[in-house]
């Protein structure tokens, strides 16, 4: 008698009797599977394996018939523990996945380490859930349901979950290169290129409101505080919070109307020139350089919010008013209408308060249009002057 034909006898006494476990051999080793406590939830059964680490003959096959009727027992007693059934290799994959655990929670410690100002530590908070927690969530979970212990693999798998093109992939691929380079773990040679396309999709490129679609909207907000913050936005291509932290002076009637974002926001100080200058005059943005209290009266304290919850009410603002477009559609349009006023994009990007290649990468539809149309424009001119 062959080892296979042992192996089938053996498995069809236990299904007799019940079992819904089986030996199984994998090339030259013995595995025990079936339907087994989820290693997540003990009351959740699943089909898996248990590799026994003994070799696929009589003699293993002895050995892995005695594992067996022990699992089976333990089973019925309640008593199945998987810290007890893995092999030595998976012992240390067990090890390692704790140790992976912890190594991201010291990477949190360290992304707060020596951040003793109060309104540093309250930015560093809201940068932490919303650009980092989520992305290292996601990778803890994937390294603990996959069977590599591949770095590499976990993180292009991680960054490989959010759509391509997208804005959370381009900010989780940033995060997991912080990640990486705390774990001095050197990235894919082609992970930047992975990680490209932070950007508006298709259409968002149609969605944006107009000019005209903004004033009108504007004048159907029914609290003359809240059309105040609206205005700034619009005007001013503000973040949602930071319209709580600027210094609104330079409004006044004689003001050069250039407001000054605050170094307590997400990226730091940085001067902002209105885009249209008219606008501030029409939303009546004049009136905050003499009285910045006209805007809703909100809890600004860091040291018990976040920019981000500060920034939510501004989203829920515009829900409740029923403006049909999000907050964040504002600073878009402010964007694009800066590259037709053609303002440097160098320029542009700074009063935003991010990088050039961010703004090249987000804005690059409506600059490719500008750049194209001037080149137009150009030729059209030269061929003119030829003519006359």
């Amino acid at each position: 008698m062959n080892i296979i034909q042992e192996i089938n006898n053996i498995n069809d006494k236990f299904a007799v009797e019940g079992s819904k476990l089986r030996i199984e051999k994998r090339g030259d080793k013995l595995n025990i599977r079936g339907s087994l406590p989820s290693k997540k939830n003990k009351n959740n059964f699943i089909v898996q394996r248990i590799s026994l680490g003994l070799k696929a003959d009589f003699k293993g096959l002895e050995e892995a018939k005695k594992k067996l009727q022990l699992i089976s027992l333990q089973l019925e007693l309640n008593q199945f523990n998987w810290i007890n059934w893995v092999k030595y290799s998976a012992k240390n994959e067990f090890k390692d996945k704790l140790k992976f655990s912890t190594r991201l929670d010291d990477f949190e410690e360290y992304f707060f380490k020596e951040i003793k100002n109060e309104y540093l530590t309250s930015t560093r908070k809201t940068t932490w859930r919303s650009s980092y927690k989520p992305y290292l969530n996601r990778m803890k979970s994937i390294f603990n349901d996959s069977n590599t212990e591949n770095l590499n693999n976990i993180f292009i798998t991680t960054l490989k979950t959010y759509k391509e093109g997208s804005r959370s992939r381009k900010q989780c691929a940033t995060s997991l290169s912080v990640l990486a380079k705390y774990l001095e773990h050197k990235l894919p040679e082609d992970w930047k290129l992975m990680a490209k396309g932070y950007g508006l999709n298709k259409a968002s490129f149609r969605d944006l409101p107009t000019d005209h679609e903004i004033e009108d909207l504007w004048k159907k907000i029914p609290n003359k505080s809240w059309k105040y913050v609206y205005g700034l936005m619009a005007t001013y291509g503000l973040r949602n919070h930071e319209v709580f932290f600027c210094d609104l002076s330079s409004l006044t009637i004689d003001g050069d109307k250039i407001i000054r974002v605050l170094p307590t926001t997400k990226t730091g100080e940085h001067q902002v020139w209105p885009f249209h200058p008219k606008w501030v005059d029409k939303f009546e943005l004049y009136k905050l350089g003499k009285d910045p209290e006209l805007l809703p009266s909100i809890n600004k304290d860091l040291r018990v919010t976040t920019l981000q919850n500060i920034g939510k009410k501004i989203t829920d603002q515009f829900k409740r008013y029923s403006l049909k477009i999000k907050p964040y559609d504002l600073r878009h349009a402010w964007a694009v209408r800066t590259i037709f006023y053609d303002l440097p994009d160098t320029v542009a990007a700074r009063m935003m308060g991010h990088s050039v290649s961010l703004h090249t990468q987000t804005y690059h539809h409506w600059i490719t249009k500008r750049d194209q149309q001037q080149a137009v424009n150009n030729a059209l001119s030269k061929h003119q002057k030829r003519e006359i």
